[in-house]
């Protein structure tokens, strides 16, 4: 099981728009239900801070979240609306309690 958490700053006329679209990622996903997949985002406060935290089970290495139209979406606008540019760092679990939850 692969475990990333990426962590950008959006400009702040672009908060909303980027909780839409990490919205309409989540819609997608409950619809589509990807296997081995666990995803969450959260918003940092008010500043524009943004975390994602995925964990996958692909031993291929595909990440299920790039067969999403509206993560492909999401993903192609997020230079363009960041003040910080998303920074992957993989973490690897030490404990968890219901942190993924079903």
């Amino acid at each position: 099981m692969k475990t990333m958490m990426v962590r950008y700053k959006v400009r702040p006329e672009h908060v909303a728009e980027n909780e839409r679209d990490v919205r309409k990622v989540f819609e997608q996903l409950k619809d589509g239900k990807p296997a081995g997949l666990r995803y969450a985002s959260f918003k940092l406060g008010d500043d524009g801070g943004f975390v994602h935290i995925v964990s996958q089970e692909q031993a291929d290495g595909h990440s299920p979240l790039s067969d999403v139209a509206a993560f492909r979406v999401f993903t192609a606008a997020i230079e363009q609306r960041c003040d910080e540019r998303p920074v992957v760092t993989t973490l690897t679990e030490v404990g968890s309690y219901r942190f993924f939850a079903d």
